[in-house]
């Protein structure tokens, strides 16, 4: 299987790239390999911060899917994909960066709600288009990046919001032209090496320590609601409306 990730280290900094075109939505598999190689990084004695980053159109559209809709039996597998995924960015002994550009939805939304900075491409947009694919879940990173209010608003309307809007409200630590993203990144990230591994692993495990709250637990929850949800004809409609290109029939909007 090829990963839909490539991976590399050099003087402190891992380097994670999602590479699965065309628009980085990882299978079942993918998310599961994603999260095995995240906590591999942390163990890495010679990394001191890793930063995940994408190619091509956006950094992540989230989960695939066609595949759910093709085997919807596949949400629990899913579902823990994205947590393991999740969990290893937030939990790592390791301080994560995550450089996104384009569309950051969905299980982007939680790479980058998950991770301890933020750099965003101008032409960066954050969405949880949840409501419309039928599911739950993304709240709980979304929240870790915006105020309530907004989360709500975006969670309601599906509508997506800007990196300069993200910036404004203290999400992104940076705001860069595109082709400058990986080195606006990656000199953060030079900054984070430079400084003892030790104090970096127990800076990181203090700092989640004092965090409002359980993140995992929070998300958690909604991975529930996410099971309900695939219950409800309505979800299986909007899978199929997304793979078929056209709008939603709904029963009570008939």
């Amino acid at each position: 299987m090829r990963l839909p990730f490539k991976t590399a280290l050099a003087d402190g900094i891992a380097e994670l790239v999602l590479d699965h075109p065309p628009v980085n939505a990882l299978d079942c598999a993918g998310w599961q390999a994603l999260a095995a190689e995240i906590e591999r990084l942390g163990r890495e004695p010679a990394a001191r911060v890793i930063v995940i980053r994408a190619e091509g159109r956006g950094f992540c559209a989230g989960v695939d899917i066609k595949e759910l809709a093709a085997q919807p039996e596949k949400i629990v597998a899913v579902n823990r994909g994205n947590y393991d995924t999740f969990r290893a960015i937030h939990r790592n002994p390791l301080p994560v960066i995550a450089a996104v550009h384009g569309f950051v939805l969905g299980g982007g939304i939680g790479i980058a709600g998950a991770a301890d900075i933020v750099v965003a491409a101008e032409d960066a947009t954050f969405g949880v288009p949840e409501v419309d694919r039928g599911a739950m879940g993304g709240g709980a990173h979304l929240q870790r990046l915006f105020p309530v209010q907004k989360v709500r608003m975006m969670y309601f309307t599906g509508e997506p919001i800007t990196a300069a809007e993200a910036y404004r409200l203290g999400a992104v630590e940076r705001v860069v032209p595109r082709a400058e993203l990986r080195e606006a990144a990656l000199a953060i990230a030079r900054k984070i090496a430079a400084k003892s591994g030790a104090m970096l692993r127990l800076a990181k495990e203090s700092l989640n320590g004092i965090e409002d709250g359980n993140l995992e637990d929070k998300y958690r929850w909604e991975q529930g609601f996410t099971l309900q949800a695939y219950r409800e004809a309505d979800s299986a409609e909007t899978r199929r409306a997304f793979v078929e290109k056209r709008a939603a029939r709904f029963e009570d909007q008939q």
